[in-house]
């Protein structure tokens, strides 16, 4: 398979939808180690990340590298270079020029210790010190100083991109160029003779998928915004060959089959030995891993796509419910893989499951928050954890469940006057679905682009652009809604009866009886849905999500031998309630004694007689047990 690399220029852009404030990623809980058991949502997660050798406090600046080793560096660097690049170079820090020497050293030798340091503490630390509101030097300012080495080069130009997408404003020019890079990436990575010798941290691994996924994301949202494109820019997207959809998914797709991860997933959930089938690449953690995450990123990018179906079946030899695994690996991982399965399962209208898969997440970072403060993807997380309390709220008003009483009581915090909208009806209810939804919903791409091609096509797009993939996919939602929203009258009606007539529920809507057996079996379908039990996570058995249940019955008259159908149906009514939990039933009660207390002392005090004592009282009339038992 060859990754197809484009080879053109570009110019400026903006995109300001990134959801991350960091340019590189790392495990938000590193370094800690737990396992967590929940009764109600099955198996919780293993947080299994590696563990390396960090620097001491005094590397932390001042990189293990000799000052001789670095001068005969910086010597080859200036003889190699011609005068304007030695210039370039003199602008560098001297501690990022240490910096830079020590890791190509680091990924030439592949020292995973040395590579996790200076990938996940001193780029960033770095990047706060010098580079807060600029770029990093480019790679061919830096390129001597390296020793050339194409390897380290690659992964310099992603971090650097990544850099450039979280701190300023990519040019357009910058975004093809990476794409660039990463095709020159994924083609060093797959069409080698064989597996390359290269050895980088499981983190850095997932963020070079997700950070891919990403810049098409933000190209495409850059793409169909028409408006103040330049010549140059409109020039550059004639050519549909940068960042389009095909290449993307040819990526992902590609290290899947190079790393044959299907086939180890298959055989590890069979109990057998996945070595046995992973093949000469797929034994190699680099090619593992990349495959895994590209299963992830496909359940992403399928999302984004609006193919829900696809997008879970992906995940069929996945089990995300299991302690451990690869996904359990890296945080941000396990964090968005729950989050596009629980947003594929409420757009499928699948709400328990999509209310199981938030409750089971937001429980895991719940309980792992006070080490949230401890990484700068503190508020990246805070905002993804928030994006799914917002998606919770959603489907527990669609399907009201019983949830952890910690994350009710967040969610009620966070979003408790739109639940509270959501669960009565009306046109407030439909415009806090539409807040809520548009809010925590993904950022949706339109894979075909305008015609820039054509300028009189192009023209017409612009006066009449057609209707973004954002509102589309809200379109479909509400229509679901509306349809639910529709029985909050007829749902009060039958909570009060147990069996109620249709000619008299017609009564009380003041419609036609037709129209409310109509209404009465759409009730009925808005309340039945799939829920996962076992097996891939399109699989499912069929149950009621209310808590009220009916049937119609329809009475038979006979008339002189011919059968007469009368439409009188009876409705028959159902009932059942969650059960309360102790703690709310010790709560409820103590309310009571309270106010049994409160009203007893606020009582008067017994009258006495003349002579201070106290009225006498009868007890003739209580009876007392006669026979004892001991």
């Amino acid at each position: 398979m060859s990754v197809p690399v484009m080879q053109q220029d570009s110019k400026p852009s903006s995109y300001d939808e990134r959801p991350t404030s960091a340019q590189v990623q790392r495990p938000v809980f590193a370094g800690e180690e737990e396992e967590f058991i929940d009764d109600e949502l099955g198996d919780d997660v293993d947080l299994g990340v590696e563990r390396y050798t960090p620097y001491s406090a005094t590397q932390q600046d001042e990189y293990a590298i000799s000052d001789s080793m670095h001068e005969a560096a910086q010597g080859v660097a200036h003889n190699q270079q011609p005068q304007q690049h030695a210039a370039s170079l003199s602008t560098v820090p001297e501690q990022v020029r240490k910096y830079l020497t020590h890791f190509q050293m680091a990924i030439a030798k592949n020292s995973l210790a040395d590579i996790h340091s200076a990938y996940e503490t001193h780029w960033n630390r770095l990047s706060d010190r010098f580079y807060q509101r600029s770029e990093w030097p480019d790679a061919e300012t830096i390129a001597p100083l390296v020793g050339e080495d194409p390897t380290f080069l690659l992964l310099y130009r992603e971090l650097w991109g990544r850099h450039m997408y979280a701190r300023l404003i990519p040019e357009s020019e910058d975004r093809v160029h990476l794409y660039d890079n990463y095709c020159e990436f994924f083609n060093y990575v797959l069409n080698s003779d064989g597996p390359v010798s290269l050895e980088l941290p499981v983190q850095w691994l997932w963020d070079i998928i997700d950070e891919f996924i990403y810049q098409y994301q933000a190209y495409s949202h850059w793409r169909n915004k028409v408006s103040h494109k330049q010549e140059h820019d409109i020039q550059i997207l004639q050519d549909n060959s940068v960042w389009n959809s095909y290449s993307v998914l040819n990526v992902l797709y590609s290290l899947i089959q190079k790393s044959n991860i299907m086939e180890q997933l298959k055989g590890s959930n069979m109990g057998q030995d996945p070595d046995e089938v992973a093949g000469e690449f797929g034994v190699r953690p680099l090619y593992k891993m990349l495959g895994y995450f590209s299963i992830i990123g496909l359940l992403r990018v399928h999302v984004l796509m609006g193919d829900y179906t696809l997008a879970l079946k992906t995940l069929d030899h996945i089990n995300i419910n299991k302690k451990s695994g690869f996904l359990n690996r890296v945080t941000a991982c396990h964090i968005t893989a729950y989050y596009y399965v629980g947003f594929s399962y409420m757009m499928m209208r699948r709400y328990p499951d999509a209310i199981r898969a938030f409750t089971h997440i937001l429980v895991f970072i719940t309980r792992l928050r006070q080490y949230h403060t401890r990484s700068y993807q503190y508020d990246s997380i805070n905002k993804m954890v928030d994006r799914m309390y917002a998606l919770l709220a959603i489907s527990c008003a669609l399907c009201p469940t019983r949830l952890d009483e910690h994350v009710q009581t967040t969610m009620r915090d966070k979003y408790g006057d739109q639940f509270s909208k959501m669960t009565k009806g009306g046109e407030d209810a439909l415009n806090a679905y539409q807040e809520l939804f548009l809010y925590a919903c993904p950022k949706f791409i339109t894979c075909n682009g305008p015609p820039y091609h054509d300028p009189e096509a192009l023209k017409d797009y612009t006066q009449s652009p057609p209707l973004d993939s954002m509102q589309h996919q809200l379109r479909i939602f509400l229509q679901d809604v509306k349809t639910q929203l529709s029985n909050v009258h007829i749902r009060s009606f039958l909570r009060v009866y147990t069996s109620l007539g249709t000619d008299k529920l017609a009564g009380f809507l003041d419609v036609d009886e037709e129209e409310v057996v109509e209404m009465m079996m759409v009730l009925k379908n808005s309340t039945r849905s799939l829920k996962w039990t076992t097996g891939g996570l399109l699989e499912g058995e069929v149950i009621n999500t209310s808590d009220l249940g009916f049937v119609i019955d329809t009475v038979r008259i006979h008339v002189s031998c011919q059968i007469l159908i009368i439409l009188k149906d009876m409705v028959n009514i159902t009932e059942s309630r969650i059960s309360r939990k102790y703690g709310d039933w010790f709560v409820r009660n103590a309310g009571r004694i309270s106010n049994v207390l409160a009203t007893t002392k606020r009582k008067p005090l017994p009258v006495t007689n003349s002579s201070g004592s106290l009225n006498s009282v009868s007890y003739t009339h209580l009876t007392l047990p006669t026979n004892r038992e001991v």
